[in-house]
């Protein structure tokens, strides 16, 4: 295009000569870019008769009849021809485009900020569904492993559990076998306590069939998949092996496994370290089996009864999980079917596939109700919603500023282009917009992903060396492009030359109803999930201040993980009182915050035969009722005094409500829990439900006795203690009396937070979103009320001489967009109680919608709107008239 001739000089003068400076500043830019575009088009010869005529039209608007009797212009001597180029073309539209958007700043940043951030919000919201879905894609084997679960029946409920018995394993591998590829057996607990020499530490790991690490495609970097073989070997983490052992290689290493024995373990493998959204992440070890089942052989004596391991299975090839789950159904029933009080739980085994662990977690009677996937459906929607609030400001501002764009669209139309040519102007100013957008989203995302992995708990990074990232994204300019070019590019097209020409065009008063309809859809979605921010913030509260039955504050709790803690309790009791810190301790099975242990086999007078029981079932010192905090509504706590109170059961409000019984206390309840004799027990006292499981269930039925397994230390600090101050002396001395075991402990509130974890994120990600939804909604308004002030500029000036206030000038601007935001508020407060009422029917504990949430969100939205739209309505009113008038 540099050697394009310049149109004729003498035609500018003239045009200065006829019109103001500003208005020729502006005719001549916008003839010069025409000008261009001709060129491009239809040649030069042609393109300096089109100039010359448009000029003459800016000057003063030819008779139809004269523009007939124009003479046609001689060929120019340095060019005579020029030959229409479609690159020539695209460079020109976007020329164009450039001009326009440096023309128009504020336009353009509303246009391109807005869809940046719209995008860079899907982008991530993108990204956390996709880390999301691929949960356990790690793993190689993913689609074709499955972990075994048992449904059965209790308290005239069924429940499912992944805890299963020993001996369904070897039943697995021998009699159902040519269903399997592998059957593994494993134990996971929590922490589990390693030394080397002098350096000691709790880590994450598992008991696990040898054949796991192959099973699971475990990335070794040292070692290889049958290192595990060795009944005396362990496998470590990389980072886990880097804290033990440095710079050192492990390979050989003896290290010690010191829970409730010593076992001597040699380090034949390093793996990678397991990724943040797989199901083993943080496991630090694996140990084998066999080695776990020497050390604990009374598992192996266990039969059917007792369910405390977890089983995972790799499907053969030639079958599925439905076939195979129908298979095993009764591999536990038909071994039990002479125990009359097992036969009763009806248990039901079947597979639950790898692919659904995370996304398919939850069950109600039997049944899967789903789980982290109504998040995922719901944070996608929200992504898909804020990218088309984006769209939908472009769509806006664009249709909004067509007047502005009418005489270039005659004009065009009026020398030859066809509307396909103005179609593709109009997508290639869309796309390059979106272009802009996308690469400012980039930055945004990568600026914002540290924070979004706080909020969400991720470790999602830029997949910037991915090729489908880029593939996506492409696809994703494109199909936004269009979504967002498309009703510009057909709208503007469609006028006709010949009205916009003689100035008698008239955007007409329905021309702005598609553009009403979008703002409305706008807050529609950005109030619906203010609505429903306000919802889960409301039911997370609500679960708070539930009376949980027990003192937190102040309350820490300690597992006993080896063997010296048992040995040594007497002692560090002692030690800790002296401490002057410690009010009360006691010991129990399970820690204040849940509930490790259920069993079946009660029956009390008035009882139906057929129910079948299942309790939850806490051992405990007697003390512990003072050191939690127990709060008793009937009958007494137990007392070290009493002998008789080793045959004592106090239960909680669930477990009498359940029960039936109008006087409980003294009321003898018999107990025969797995392989054991049947045993009777007096309940001596009732006390409030404790929250130990879920803060949004029921409290579950709960007995509390002294005869069993202790295996946690509960410690109430004194009233006035300081904690940093009563954790250094309580740590002196569990160092001081087992060296051997790191120090570690929970408080109980910090542990019950934690409850609230899934909740507070999703309740934190959703109230963000919706302030950026907001944000990008108000957004659009504030151009699309600074297009209506420029607009009614003339009505405005006449208005004020004619005696109008700024007050009533504010109103008349105003109005129109706050009708907009009730009507939205109107479709987008049933919408939103509709979904939101179910939501909060899947919690057994939850609140009511109140009619608070829904007018504080109505006059947030009213208020929001007021304040966007009133700048540019005060602006606009206080504009002198004579130069509004002049203007125009």
């Amino acid at each position: 295009m540099e050697n394009i001739p310049q149109p004729p000089k003498w035609v500018d003068r003239i045009v200065k000569w006829r019109l103001s400076d500003s208005d020729y500043e502006d005719m001549l830019g916008d003839l010069h870019e025409l000008y261009e575009i001709w060129v491009a088009e239809m040649g030069v010869r042609n393109a300096r008769f089109q100039y010359l005529r448009q000029a003459m039209g800016f000057i003063r608007p030819l008779p139809v009849r004269t523009q007939k009797q124009l003479p046609e212009l001689p060929p120019s001597p340095i060019h005579t021809s020029f030959n229409p180029n479609p690159m020539n073309m695209l460079r020109n539209y976007f020329k164009v485009t450039f001009r326009n958007l440096t023309r128009n700043k504020g336009y353009s940043f509303i246009n391109i900020g807005g869809l940046a951030i719209g995008m860079a919000v899907a982008m991530l919201i993108g990204l956390w569904v996709y880390d999301e879905i691929s949960f356990n894609s790690y793993h190689k084997n993913h689609h074709s492993i499955a972990r075994v679960l048992r449904n059965g029946t209790a308290n005239g409920e069924t429940f499912t559990v992944s805890y299963l018995p020993y001996a369904l394993g070897e039943e697995l591998k021998t009699k159902y076998g040519a269903n399997f590829k592998q059957v593994l057996m494993a134990w996971a607990v929590q922490d589990h306590i390693l030394s080397l020499g002098d350096k000691v530490l709790s880590q994450k790991g598992e008991f696990i069939d040898a054949s796991a690490p192959e099973v699971f495609s475990l990335k070794m970097l040292k070692g290889n998949y049958n290192g595990l073989k060795d009944p005396h070997s362990i496998f470590l983490s990389e980072s886990f092996a880097k804290a033990l052992f440095g710079g050192q290689d492990p390979m050989g290493k003896v290290l010690q496994i010191k829970n409730y024995s010593l076992m001597d373990v040699k380090v034949t493998g390093v793996y990678k370290d397991l990724p943040h959204n797989s199901h083993f992440a943080g496991v630090q070890f694996f140990a084998p089996w066999d080695l776990f089942v020497s050390a604990n052989s009374w598992m192996t004596t266990q039969g059917f009864k007792n369910n405390f391991l977890d089983i995972y299975v790799q499907l053969a090839p030639h079958t599925t999980f439905e076939k195979a789950s129908l298979s095993i159904k009764d591999a536990i029933l038909n071994n039990i079917r002479d125990d009359k009080e097992h036969v009763s739980f009806n248990p039901q085994i079947f597979l639950h596939p790898m692919d659904k662990w995370h996304l398919y977690s939850e069950w109600k009677n039997g049944a899967n109700i789903g789980g982290m996937i109504q998040y995922v459906w719901l944070f996608g929607i929200i992504g898909v919603f804020v990218l088309v609030l984006a769209c939908i400001n472009f769509m806006n501002l664009s249709t909004a500023r067509s007047e502005k764009r009418a005489k270039e669209v005659g004009i065009r139309k009026a020398i030859g282009s066809e509307r396909t040519q103005l179609i593709w102007q109009f997508f290639s100013e869309s796309f390059l917009v979106v272009v802009l957008a996308f690469v400012i989203c980039l930055g945004l995302a990568s600026i914002a992903i540290g924070f979004f992995n706080d909020l969400a708990d991720k470790q999602i990074v830029m997949p910037w060396r991915n090729t489908w990232f880029w593939l996506i994204s492409l696809i994703f300019i494109l199909f936004t492009g269009l979504i967002a070019g498309s009703y510009p590019a057909l709208y503007l097209s469609s006028f006709h030359p010949v009205k916009v020409l003689k100035g008698t065009f008239r955007v007409g008063r329905f021309a702005s109803i598609p553009r009403k309809v979008l703002v409305v859809a706008q807050f529609t979605v950005s109030i619906t999930l203010v609505i429903g921010t306000l919802i889960v913030y409301q039911q997370i509260q609500y679960a708070k201040n539930r009376p949980v039955g027990y003192k937190r504050d102040g309350l820490l709790m300690v597992q006993m993980k080896t063997a010296e803690f048992y040995t040594k309790y007497d002692a560090i009791k002692d030690e800790l009182k002296r401490t002057g810190v410690v009010a009360e301790m006691a010991q129990s099975s399970s820690p204040v915050t849940n509930i490790w242990s259920s069993n079946g086999g009660f029956s009390w007078q008035g009882k139906d035969p057929f129910l079948q029981t299942d309790f939850a079932t806490l051992t405990v010192a007697p003390a512990y009722g003072k050191t939690v905090g127990w709060q008793f509504v009937a009958g007494r706590d137990f007392s070290q005094e009493l002998a008789s109170d080793s045959t004592g059961f106090v239960i909680n409000e669930a477990a009498l409500k359940f029960m039936g019984l109008k006087q409980p206390i003294g009321e003898v309840v018999t107990w025969a829990p797995s392989s054991s004799e049947a045993k009777n027990y007096r309940i001596i006292g009732v006390i409030k439900d404790m929250v130990m499981v879920s803060p949004f269930d029921q409290a579950v039925p709960t007995v509390f006795y002294l005869d069993g397994n202790l295996n946690w230390i509960n410690i109430r600090f004194t009233p006035h203690a300081n904690t940093s101050e009563a954790l250094s002396k309580i740590e002196a001395v569990f160092k001081k009396l087992i060296p051997s075991a790191p120090f570690n402990y929970t408080f109980a509130d910090q542990e019950y937070a934690l409850k609230f974890a899934v909740e507070e994120q999703i309740g934190t990600l959703a109230s963000v979103f919706a302030s950026l939804a907001i944000f990008i909604s108000c957004l659009g308004l504030f151009g699309l009320a600074s297009f209506v002030a420029e607009q009614r500029t003339k009505e405005i000036g006449i208005r004020k001489v004619l005696g109008a206030t700024i007050v009533s000038l504010w109103q008349l601007l105003s109005r129109e967009f706050v009708w907009l935001v009730l009507i939205a508020f109107a479709i987008a407060t049933p919408l939103a109680w509709y979904f939101l009422n179910d939501w909060l029917a899947k919690y057994q504990y939850h609140t009511r919608i109140s009619w608070w949430i829904f007018a504080v969100t109505g006059m947030g939205a009213l208020l929001i709107t007021l304040l966007t739209v009133s700048f540019q309505a005060i602006k606009a009113a206080l504009i002198n008239p004579v130069k509004s008038l002049r203007n125009e």
